[in-house]
């Protein structure tokens, strides 16, 4: 297969995107972004139930052009081009658009991939038919902003499509760690609710009202249950190197500040740019750990389903 070239940005150098206010930037292109290289194939086969959803919008936009908005390792992207779209991906960590590059070329896929800050990054005039994100729009410091920007990426007509989890109290496996750890870990930083992170986007309300100040029509959320597994033999890896208690040995103090930012109304009278959201919620955990008989009685971990209500989609 040729890759294709028409796209309207150029291949970059895979060099990270100056540091922001909420240090977002950092903390994707050091422990975290490497941790979630290094976890990348647990992370995708956990994750592996949110694909067929994000990707539903393009049976009826076949050979769409798609932009994944914080596609990290690339695997929604490389989903989308496998299902006939013409793909592009953009994160603001270098490690993992490194590892989404080196997958996409290694099968010959129809999505190249760009390091930039989504909020910031100048896409071309309305070019995409279609955004998909996979856990990757709870981040922006401004997501009025980042949602009007992205809006100007996609053509009329076009649509935007992402999963972003539900609130930390609709997680709790999600926060086991941290929480059992507090009391060894006091450098761990306090969540803040309404900040940039993993469960900013927790209230469908204000979900909705970033939206359509950014200018988004027909905005549909709703939550989700999907489910999710990895093998019991994997839960040190996920435990210890996600997550904030992951970060806490590499963590530098006094950083990690985030700032709530104003919000900016961004209407336009035309727009029939329609936006799905799905938000996810609780995880119920069935890990198995089968004890199998033979040579040496080797245990081994049996991957079953790890059940949890999934992030709010939103077209």
């Amino acid at each position: 297969m040729t890759v294709p070239t028409s796209y309207d940005f150029e291949p970059e150098p895979t060099v990270a995107p100056p540091l922001d206010a909420n240090d977002q930037t950092a903390l994707w292109n050091g422990a975290a972004g490497r941790a979630w290289v290094e976890t990348q194939a647990l992370l995708d086969a956990m994750f592996a139930a949110f694909v067929p959803v994000l990707l539903e919008p393009l049976a009826q936009r076949p050979g769409a052009d798609v932009l994944d908005v914080g596609c990290g390792t690339g695997a929604l992207a490389l989903a989308a081009a496998r299902a006939g779209a013409v793909c592009a991906g953009v994160d603001v960590s270098a490690p993992m658009i490194e590892l989404a590059r080196a997958r996409a070329a290694s099968e010959g896929a129809n999505a190249r991939f760009v390091c930039a800050d989504a909020q910031r990054y100048d896409f071309g005039a309305a070019r995409y038919d279609l955004i998909l994100s996979r856990l990757g729009v709870m981040f922006f410091d401004d997501p009025v902003a980042a949602f009007a920007h992205l809006r100007g990426a996609v053509r009329e007509g076009g649509a935007m499509r992402f999963l972003a989890w539900r609130g930390a109290a609709e997680n709790p496996f999600m926060t086991t760690a941290e929480r059992a750890a507090a009391p060894l870990l006091p450098e761990l930083p306090p969540r803040r609710p309404g900040g940039p992170g993993q469960f900013a986007f927790a209230d469908a309300r204000q979900v909705r009202e970033i939206l359509q100040q950014a200018g988004w029509r027909a905005v549909d959320i709703r939550p989700v249950e999907l489910e999710c597994g990895f093998a019991a033999c994997e839960l040190p890896a996920y435990l210890s190197r996600l997550g904030p208690v992951g970060l806490a040995p590499t963590r530098r103090t006094g950083r990690g500040s985030s700032r709530r930012s104003r919000r900016r109304s961004h209407r336009s009278g035309a727009a029939t740019r329609s936006v799905s959201a799905l938000l996810a919620g609780a995880w119920t955990l069935r890990f198995d750990l089968r004890l199998r008989r033979g040579a040496g009685r080797r245990r081994e971990c049996v991957p079953p389903p790890l059940v949890r209500k999934a992030p709010c989609l939103s077209d």
